[in-house]
């Protein structure tokens, strides 16, 4: 069987034809395996839905109840036949539930690693590199300038800047899926106890997550007069940074967390005075560490810096190609509540 009967670029994401699924499609399906729970992976309206559980839960908290006909839980390892292919979810170490596909049939094995991190992350289980014929590798940071500083070196960093500024307060902007909850985490591993506030567009992730990891006390910003605010942390949406919502605390200093942190001019556009380089996607150095870790001798790059990793991978002799499929883009931004 070649890999293209196995699994294919179509206009609506990754297709298997014989087992007659898409993974993470773009729009509206019959059959739809999701690697995570982020808007521009995981949409409403498919017909069925398999997932790791938390996703699943994930996407019922953003979408509803009814986001899809017919859902069916995979938990990480299992294996599940489609027709007449098997299917196994796998760690991708990206975000709670966070999972790679394993495609397989005629003795061929496809990995779609959706978007993964091979970095240490409290808030989700780690990423295991799969052996596979061909691999489907995601490319956010696929450019050799993009190599990630220690995340807890970062958050020592946001912790210095508190102690410095004792009377202000710290806004930091993180995604509301993954990336918001590894801060929290991250915070309370570096050894900070004091209540931690939630714009409400975080709450309902964090308090899911918080069932299933500690990340202390919690409090939402919008119970707390602004001398309550002195001197705290504060996390919110990116978007909500350049928001009047930010006239409630004292002097705030505004942070942002992304590994878009690391080009500078995306944070002095962003007005962001303390840019943390924390990100959920492997860095370069990540990238081309697990593609050999894979042992595939065909690589199939998506979403992302492309063309570099190609002619990385070209440089190893390791077949490689862009798959440019449409639709897949930075963590969501969204507004899932009133602040």
């Amino acid at each position: 069987m070649r890999a293209e009967d196995l699994l294919k670029p179509t206009p609506s994401g990754l297709w298997c034809p014989p087992g007659d699924f898409h993974i993470d499609p773009v729009r509206a399906v019959d059959r739809a395996v999701i690697t995570h729970a982020h808007s521009d992976h995981a949409r409403a309206g498919h017909r069925a839905v398999l997932a790791t559980a938390e996703t699943l839960d994930l996407m019922r908290l953003r979408y509803g109840e009814d986001f899809a006909g017919t859902t069916q839980v995979v938990a990480y390892g299992e294996t599940v036949r489609l027709g007449g292919v098997a299917v196994t979810l796998h760690p991708a170490g990206h975000v709670l539930g966070s999972a790679q596909i394993a495609v397989q049939a005629g003795g061929l094995r496809i990995v779609a690693s959706g978007d993964y991190k091979d970095v240490a992350d409290p808030t989700c289980a780690p990423f295991e590199p799969i052996a596979c014929d061909v691999f489907i590798t995601e490319a956010t940071f696929g450019l050799p300038v993009f190599r990630h500083p220690d995340p807890p070196a970062e958050i020592v960093r946001l912790l210095q800047s508190v102690r410095l500024f004792p009377d202000r307060a710290h806004l930091v902007g993180a995604y509301a899926l993954g990336k918001a909850q590894r801060v929290i985490a991250l915070l309370r591993q570096a050894g900070w106890d004091k209540p931690i506030h939630l714009h409400g567009a975080l709450e309902a992730i964090t308090r899911y997550y918080a069932g299933r990891v500690d990340l202390g006390e919690l409090r939402l910003v919008r119970d707390a007069g602004k001398a309550d605010l002195v001197g705290t942390i504060a996390l919110c949406p990116p978007s909500a940074l350049q928001d009047r919502w930010t006239r409630r605390f004292p002097d705030p200093i505004t942070a942002f967390a992304s590994g878009w942190m690391r080009v500078r001019a995306r944070a002095r556009q962003r007005g962001v005075e303390l840019p943390l380089v924390i990100s959920d996607h492997a860095d370069w150095d990540g990238l081309t560490a697990t593609i050999p870790a894979t042992g595939a001798a065909d690589v199939w790059v998506t979403h992302g810096e492309e063309d570099a990793l190609v002619h990385w991978c070209g440089t190893r002799g390791i077949a490689a190609r862009p798959l440019r499929i449409l639709g897949y883009g930075e963590e969501d931004d969204v507004p899932d509540a009133a602040p």
